[in-house]
């Protein structure tokens, strides 16, 4: 096993896989709609979105590297043993069948196949499409080892080199200006709206999801546990550099786009629509390729995840099956549609993410905290509540009466709670109460 550091070779790799992995669907259709709807707030919409979508994916894989975490289980674990298999199974599902996995399938048809069929026809060819999609992802994903040839080596530099071509043409021939009226959200707050919107790519939780695919891919690099953490810290940094360059051409493609199409129901179709600009029918079919390429690496990363941890929780099911469940579940899923799958996934964002955000914080000053039991419960225990609260608002129950009581009181009495962030100051009374405690017991340094 190697002890030294990373080549320029393996670190281009490393970074190359994990940037496929996490890069799919939503990395392109939603910096695409906060451009159209933010209009001429996009730079402090940006800036948000790179908070909660290059910055915390990036810490959520410091974390795991420094807390030596081999799945979102061990991150969790410290709070309870049980805590740690619920969030194990509640960001697997919520990356797997319930909303990413099957997104990047929806997004795919969207773009590259819905224009090109009439409404009537497009049910039965998402059917048709879905389930070869689902099918070609299972036996992609069956032979872990496949991973590092599949997507750092082919899909992922393939990918990149057509999402080139795209901005290359959109920066050389413009759609239209950056001066264009914003959506009333955008108006008043451009900076936190764009922090709520880079949930919706899920990569905090997709880093943390797919952390056993990463070591695992470190590990076939021929790297030792110990030199693993600052491996992956090196080809992380880079993978999320090249991510917030293309988030920000992607904004101010949506953004300029504005010129010559009208605002899209969700960035699947604007998208779509910026490439038929450009190259009309053979547009649409050249989408299809770019997102399928795209997609297919992150949904192969997810599934593969699921499989391993899942497997590794439960060893007496086997890592086929999970994977058949995934892929399955995936596929019923997907036939939903983009925009309902957008919308379902809403909710269980603002109930997960609270939850991740203490944990990767937590994890960030493992040197000091040490995964004290005392301190990570401190600190969930306080935030679950809002956590709940923030699900509830944007849930379809956010009407009934008990929730609209609630939500009064909790936007009149928790700092920031109006804003989406309700979480925040009862984690750090948490996490401080934790800290007092544990200290007056003298277990920490």
């Amino acid at each position: 096993m190697k002890e030294h550091k990373l080549t320029i070779r393996e670190l281009i790799l490393l970074a190359s896989v994990i940037f496929g992995m996490f890069f799919g669907a939503a990395n392109l259709i939603f910096p695409v709609q906060l451009g159209q709807a933010a209009g001429n707030h996009w730079v402090p919409a940006l800036i948000g979105f790179l908070v909660t979508g290059t910055i915390v994916p990036f810490l959520a894989m410091l974390a795991v590297s420094l807390t030596n975490s081999k799945s979102i289980y061990d991150l969790a674990a410290p709070v309870a043993p049980w805590f740690g298999l619920a969030v194990l199974i509640a960001v697997h599902f919520t990356l797997g069948p319930l909303a990413a996995t099957p997104r990047s399938a929806a997004t795919a048809f969207e773009m590259g196949i819905a224009p090109l069929l009439k409404k009537s026809d497009q049910p039965l060819a998402m059917l048709i499409f879905s389930a070869i999609y689902f099918i070609a992802l299972y036996f992609s994903t069956l032979k872990q080892s496949r991973l590092i040839k599949l997507i750092g080596k082919y899909l992922n530099p393939l990918f990149l080199i057509f999402l080139a071509v795209i901005l290359i043409l959109a920066f050389v021939l413009p759609m239209g200006n950056v001066h264009h009226a914003s959506q009333a959200l955008y108006q008043s707050q451009p900076l936190l709206n764009g922090i709520l919107d880079g949930y919706n790519t899920l990569d905090g939780l997709c880093l943390l999801g797919l952390t056993i695919s990463i070591v695992y891919t470190t590990k076939n690099l021929g790297f030792h546990d110990k030199a693993i953490p600052k491996a992956l810290a090196q080809a992380g940094l880079l993978s999320i550099i090249l991510e917030a360059v293309l988030y920000a051409a992607l904004v101010w493609l949506g953004v300029t786009s504005l010129g010559s199409i009208p605002l899209a129901e969700n960035g699947g179709i604007a998208f779509g629509q910026i490439i038929g600009h450009y190259l009309g029918n053979l547009g649409i079919l050249f989408t299809g390729i770019l997102v399928v390429l795209a997609v297919f690496t992150t949904a192969m990363g997810l599934s593969a995840s699921f499989g391993q941890d899942l497997h590794r929780a439960f060893p007496k099911i086997p890592y086929s099956v999970w994977l058949a469940v995934v892929t399955g579940g995936s596929f019923i899923t997907a036939n939903a549609g983009l925009t309902n799958i957008i919308k379902f996934t809403v909710p269980i964002v603002r109930l997960l993410y609270p939850l991740a955000l203490v944990l990767i914080i937590l994890g960030l000053f493992n040197h000091w905290i040490k995964q004290s039991p005392i301190i990570y419960r401190a600190g969930i225990i306080l935030v679950v509540p809002e956590a709940i609260l923030d699900f509830l608002i944007a849930s379809p129950f956010h009407n009934l009466g008990f929730v609209q009581d609630a939500t009064k009181f909790y936007y009149q009495f928790i700092p920031f709670a109006e804003q989406g962030f309700g979480w925040f100051v009862p984690a750090v009374i948490g996490i401080t109460i934790g800290i007092i405690w544990q200290h007056s017991k003298g277990k920490l340094a």
